[in-house]
C-alpha cells in the first residue's frame, strides 16, 4: 500500500491567497517524481488557519527522494526569496491501510 505525507501549514487568514498562488506557480512539478501518486492542497473552510498539503507516494523512499531533490528545493525557493507565508508547519506521516474509490460508471 501507499504512504501519505500531510504538511499542516499554519497560514494567517490574510496570507492564504499568497500560499495558493505559490502552489499554483509550481503546479505539476511533484507529479514528475518517481513514485508520486496524488497531491491535494486543502484550504480550511472553518476558523482554522491550517492548510493541508496532502501527497500520496508509492513508498517512503520515493517521498524522501522528492524531499531531497533539486525540484523540491526549487519549488520552495519563494519561501527563501519572498519570505514565508506560514507561521509554522508540521509533517504528518501515515501508511494507507485501506483505500476505496467511487465505482466507475
Amino acid at each position: 500500500m501507499s504512504i501519505v505525507r500531510i504538511n499542516a501549514i499554519t497560514v494567517p487568514k490574510d496570507k492564504g491567497d499568497e500560499l495558493e498562488r505559490r502552489f499554483a506557480a509550481r503546479a505539476g512539478e511533484v507529479a514528475k517524481s518517481p513514485g508520486f501518486e496524488a497531491f491535494e492542497l486543502l484550504r480550511p473552510t472553518d476558523e482554522r488557519e491550517e492548510f493541508l498539503v496532502y501527497t500520496r507516494w508509492r513508498s517512503e523512499e520515493d517521498f524522501d527522494a522528492w524531499a531531497n531533490s533539486a525540484a523540491f528545493a526549487k519549488g520552495h525557493r519563494a519561501h527563501a526569496t519572498q519570505g514565508p507565508v506560514s507561521s509554522q508547519s508540521a509533517l504528518w506521516a501515515f501508511d494507507v491501510v485501506q483505500h476505496e474509490e467511487a465505482p466507475t460508471r
